[in-house]
């Protein structure tokens, strides 16, 4: 029963209650306690958007929503009241029917993985989903920082891990530029990504990274495609799912154009389990998610919160939630009588309803519904019986889940891992080049010493050459002297010196005589004193 203007959403007071489309992007609250009908009013809407040739992104918790891309049965048991409902209703024109859909996991498998980058997600974001506080919040935005300015690309987890590393290296160096960066904050930063990579955290960083626009598709007729996003494995981690969606609606805000207020959404965006995107979130953070559901309506995205407790949205939130679906709640303690009394006083009221009482008195597949018209302002609150889904409700088979995903449009784009030059591999080949720059100038060094070191051998070994020829020149001369002493003190040397002598006595004798003779004219002449004098003195010479 959907038209041109509105969402069948179904019977309540005898008047077809519908979302219209115009509005839809004004966002919206479906809430009620476990049990009462939540994920089927989900279902619905999904289908009458899609219907609408409005695309839709939805998280399935409980893993039934992919149930969407099947025609429901009539021999099902839990679709038996279907048809039933239908005709109490008013709604003739419906049938079971499948819904195109696309399926994703953030873990890759029942469906196409879906990733980001550490940059795209961004210091914010990634420090809610490590539990920083201020100061770790701090030095995690210096790495992002120091990234930017020597273009180093975060694009998964190592290379955020390296750029930490770098951080805690070049601390000092930094810290006069960006502010103190302590090696204690580093190492607490580092501890709770190896916390992440247990949760499985490293398999929703890296490339190739979403494109959102894959989001906004129609199949062959025009029907919007619904995204479901298997989330069961990933409740297990509450504080990455929230922070994937919250990542989610940020991506589409920064990325779609505006387009003021469009005849219907570009895109409806339904997020589960809602209270966990607020639990524990620093008021930094609330303040983010407040500001982009005020503005992404103007980018033609709608948002649906769907959770059990109304009061879980911070009224800074609610207060933009103009379409409001609201399910049983129980009232059996204090906070769940004011919920019950804080979602009564958010209705536009009707005399006749009374709101507080009717919360808690439906019954599953029975809400009170107020709607935005036409004009922008609500409708009074309807107790209103809500249209059965077209699609399954239930899980998918493995091989129903396969075949759906081997057929969608998507095709493998996003199924194999790109693993591009960035920093990580950059910072590794820096630190490569100095350890190879450090060993290299190691080894210059120990050259030069080695060099060094074998010059004050050489001039040693020089200095021993030198003294040993000096003392072999002197033992020369030692010898050569000791060798003339023996030859001068041999028996022959004797004899012949002796003969030399007596020799050399005699002819001085003999020659004395002759120039005394000469001299003094005769031998008796040559006795006198001066005669003996000559003598005397030539026979010296001749002796010596």
């Amino acid at each position: 029963m959907n038209d041109a203007d509105g969402i069948f959403i179904g019977l309540g007071g005898g008047t077809a209650q519908r979302l219209v489309l115009k509005r839809a992007n004004r966002h919206g609250l479906i809430a009620g306690a476990t049990g009462t009908g939540k994920t089927v009013t989900l279902q619905g809407l999904a289908e009458g958007f899609s219907n609408a040739g409005v695309p839709v992104f939805v998280a399935d918790v409980k893993g039934d929503l992919a149930g969407l891309g099947m025609a429901g049965s009539p021999l099902a048991k839990t679709h038996a009241p279907f048809a039933a409902r239908a005709a109490e209703i008013g709604d003739f024109e419906w049938a079971y029917r499948e819904t195109p859909v696309q399926l994703w996991d953030l873990f890759g498998e029942q469906g196409h993985p879906i990733r980001a980058t550490v940059s795209e997600m961004g210091p914010l974001l990634l420090s809610r989903l490590m539990g920083l506080n201020d100061t770790q919040e701090g030095v995690l935005t210096i790495a992002f920082h120091l990234a930017d300015a020597e273009g180093l690309l975060l694009l998964d987890l190592d290379d955020l891990q390296a750029m930490l590393t770098e951080c805690a290296e070049r601390a000092d160096e930094i810290s006069t530029s960006y502010g103190n960066v302590s090696k204690a904050s580093v190492g607490a930063i580092q501890r709770q990504l190896l916390q992440m990579r247990g949760q499985g955290a490293e398999h929703f960083f890296g490339e190739p990274a979403l494109d959102i626009h894959d989001f906004i598709a129609a199949d062959d007729s025009g029907r919007g495609v619904v995204n479901i996003l298997a989330a069961d494995k990933l409740m297990a981690s509450p504080r990455l799912y929230a922070t994937f969606l919250l990542w989610l609606l940020s991506e589409m805000f920064e990325t779609l154009p505006e387009v003021g207020d469009p005849d219907k959404p570009k895109l409806v965006f339904f997020f589960d389990e809602a209270h966990l995107l607020f639990d524990e979130a620093p008021p930094a953070l609330i303040e983010k998610i407040e500001q982009v559901v005020r503005l992404i309506r103007s980018k033609g995205v709608g948002v649906y919160f769907v959770t059990q407790n109304p009061i879980d949205i911070p009224e800074g939130v609610a207060g933009q939630l103009g379409n409001r679906i609201q399910h049983a709640l129980r009232a059996f303690t204090p906070r769940e009588q004011k919920a019950i009394k804080a979602a009564a006083e958010t209705f536009r009221a009707n005399p006749g309803v009374d709101v507080a009482t009717a919360i808690t008195e439906l019954k599953v597949g029975e809400a009170l519904v107020s709607l935005l018209q036409a004009d922008g302002s609500p409708s009074p609150v309807e107790r209103t019986l809500v249209k059965p889904p077209a699609s399954r409700v239930g899980v998918l088979t493995p091989v129903e889940r396969g075949v759906l995903v081997a057929t969608d449009a998507i095709g493998d784009k996003y199924d194999v891992t790109v693993d591009r030059e960035s920093a990580e591999e950059l910072l590794a080949a820096k630190r490569a080049e100095a350890i190879a720059a450090a060993d290299q100038s190691r080894a210059a060094v120990e050259a030069e010493k080695r060099a060094a070191i074998q010059a004050k051998e050489d001039a040693r070994a020089a200095k021993e050459a030198e003294r040993a020829r000096i003392a072999a020149a002197r033992e020369a001369e030692r010898q050569q002297k000791a060798a003339e002493r023996e030859a001068a003190n041999s028996p022959w040397n004797r004899a012949v010196t002796s003969a030399t002598r007596s020799a050399s006595s005699t002819v001085g004798r003999t020659v004395a005589g002759e120039i005394t003779k000469a001299v003094f004219g005769s031998k008796r002449g040559a006795g006198g004193l001066g005669a003996r004098i000559v003598r005397g003195v030539l026979g010296g010479l001749f002796r010596g």
